[in-house]
């Protein structure tokens, strides 16, 4: 099961600032729990990232998710950021990977295409 961002044409990202957004998702999920004065950073992203073979693998911290890998490919002039699920993915890996993709698509921009096949298009930041 995979959903994946087509970046705009001419823009390309690496691995390492897929791995830079996905921290500055983090902290901004830090600053929304500051505000409600709870640990909402851990409920809203409860995943460890650990990096191998330029794929980001998202390890699921309890058993109500299991984990996500987030890699990034490219096709001729194109580039793809792909999210896949692992296939013992929970609903919860499925949202929270739905959550990340639109945000990462909202900050990029792109063509967003979902794990239910829908697509939808971003303008960027």
């Amino acid at each position: 099961m995979n959903a994946y961002l087509k970046l705009p044409a001419g823009k390309a990202v690496t691995t390492e600032e897929v791995k830079q957004l996905l921290e500055r998702y983090r902290t901004a999920l830090g600053k929304t729990g500051e505000q409600l004065g709870w640990a909402y950073e851990q409920a809203a992203f409860p995943y460890t990232v650990h990096e191998h073979d330029s794929v980001l693998y998202l390890q699921g911290d309890n058993r109500l998710y299991k984990g996500m890998a987030i890699s990034v490919r490219t096709d001729g002039e194109e580039t793809f950021i792909d999210v896949a699920l692992p296939p013992g993915a929970t609903h919860g890996d499925k949202g929270k990977a739905n959550e990340f993709s639109k945000w990462i698509a909202k900050t990029l921009g792109g063509e967003l295409h979902l794990f239910s096949g829908r697509t939808m298009t971003f303008d960027g930041a």
